[in-house]
């Protein structure tokens, strides 16, 4: 039972990761395609999943101090070209406003990649004294950056985001801000997404255009290939003076704040389909699932069947419970499979025998194993079955993780790896960004991910050149 296929219309993930994620996103009604090339419509489902995962890291945001803002759409081009380097990493992938209404603009505006730009100019206005700072931003909007491929959750010219912004007294308090929201961000997905992931610093090739460094975590998708999960950058001080915010400080003297800024974006969607779903269509940790649990009435054509199933459902709102009764006339089969494909972390089947006994059949998306259980103790039962679907979810990915991660000491193992072992490759570097490109375009797109917290120390030299190493890096593909 445990490996029927219940779905057929999906591909299977062996077959075809590509087209299974499609196939999934799709007839699990996430999102349609829109009549704007490379932009999505994000379906009810789609968006509650999005909902929940915003309800969580909004009150962690709040509960360290941060406060939401909203700024403008639309970005003067002049500001946006007064940090040379941000400006640089964002042209290719900028839309720019040249009309408005039926009038020429004097000066273009830029559909936000990202707000930096207007931000400092706000903080500029309002910061002028160490007792000023520090300022704890977040917003929760849309962004447009004009891919050329696109796919749904994971690359689309409009995304939706959190980025957060936050300007502070000193050095020390900056970088203290940019790993306490990576931790954030760590936790978050382990505990909530059930999803976990390497976390560590970008190499400068890879870190945030106009960051000084960038801090990234990097869960590993079920096919090997890992997905920017989300970053967290320090700034320093240079936005603060490209745009000349001040501020006077404890000695009386005009000093410079320093920047943080950190995001993540309904790419982490793409992530829970990737990471947790099978042949079946998606499993959906139960900390973010639309529907925790679904009540699907057996025989509910005979007496007192849909009356108990409602006060079944009544009970578990009461508990807390995000649940769904379907009571339609699509049989039951039909049911189980389509709540299946949609990923509902827990199927409750009650019908006249059921009744009879005071008990009920609870089915979890992983095992989809049968477990009989007493009315009585429903409640617990419920909430022991969300909590083993969420550590099964954590286990199976450790394992992925584990069983992926690849180590390679010399430049033909990393080729023979890249090659032939989807997954991560841990690997010793030099630190010259040559040596990455050198690597990307011998493997076809295996990149540095990033320079993990903890390194293991494999050898000597760099896996590239054969110089001293100054770092391991954990490199792979990419969504």
């Amino acid at each position: 039972m445990a490996n029927q296929k219940m779905v057929e219309q999906i591909t299977s993930m062996d077959v075809d990761f590509a087209q299974w994620y499609t196939d999934v996103v799709k007839k699990a009604e996430l999102v349609d395609y829109s009549g704007v090339k490379g932009c999505m419509i994000i379906r009810p489902y789609g968006y509650a999943i999005w909902e929940n995962i915003q309800k969580e890291l909004d009150a962690r945001f709040k509960k360290t101090g941060h406060e939401n803002v909203y700024m403008p759409m639309f970005i003067p081009e002049s500001l946006l070209q007064k940090e040379k380097d941000h400006v640089a990493g964002f042209a290719p992938e900028c839309a720019i406003v040249t009309i408005g209404g039926q009038n020429h603009l004097s000066e273009r505006l830029i559909v936000r990649p990202t707000s930096e730009t207007l931000f400092c100019e706000h903080f500029k206005n309002i910061i002028q004294s160490y007792r000023d700072l520090p300022k704890l931003y977040n917003q929760w909007v849309n962004v447009v950056r004009w891919e050329k491929t696109t796919r749904p959750f994971l690359r689309t010219s409009e995304f939706l985001w959190q980025e957060g912004h936050t300007m502070h007294e000193t050095e020390a308090e900056a970088r203290e801000e940019t790993q306490k929201m990576l931790k954030v961000y760590e936790e978050f997905y382990l505990n909530v997404l059930a999803i976990p992931a390497i976390t560590g610093q970008k190499t400068d090739k890879e870190k945030f255009a106009g960051a000084e460094e960038t801090y990234t975590i990097e869960p590993m998708m079920h096919n090997g290939v890992a997905l920017q999960g989300g970053t967290s950058h320090y700034f320093g001080d240079g936005f603060a003076k490209a745009f000349d915010i001040t501020f006077t400080g404890r000695d009386n003297k005009v000093n410079y704040p320093h920047q943080t800024s950190w995001g993540v974006s309904t790419r982490m969607i793409g992530a829970i389909i990737m990471a947790h779903g099978d042949d079946n269509g998606l499993i959906l940790p139960p900390k973010v699932a639309p529907i925790q649990v679904v009540i699907i009435p057996v025989a509910q054509h005979k007496e007192g069947v849909l009356e108990k199933a409602a006060e079944v459902k009544a009970r578990l709102e009461a508990a807390g419970y995000r649940v769904k009764l379907d009571d339609s006339d699509q049989s039951t089969g039909w049911k189980y499979s389509q709540y299946e494909m949609k990923g509902v972390p827990v199927r409750l089947e009650i019908g006249p025998r059921d009744i009879e006994s005071n008990n009920c059949v609870l089915v979890s998306r992983v095992s989809r194993e049968k477990n009989f259980v007493s009315l009585d103790n429903l409640e617990a039962e419920v909430e022991k079955m969300l909590t083993f679907v969420h550590d099964e979810l954590v286990n199976r990915a450790r394992v992925n993780l584990a069983e992926k991660t690849h180590e390679a000491t010399s430049h033909e193992e990393f080729l023979d790896v890249a090659a032939n072992k989807p997954g991560f490759i841990k690997a010793m570097w030099c630190g010259d960004s040559a040596c990455e490109d050198q690597l990307k375009d011998e493997t076809g797109g295996v990149k540095s991910r990033c320079i993990p917290f903890v390194e293991d120390h494999l050898s000597d030299t760099c896996v590239c050149c054969g110089r001293p190493a100054k770092h391991m890096v954990v490199w792979g593909r990419q969504y």
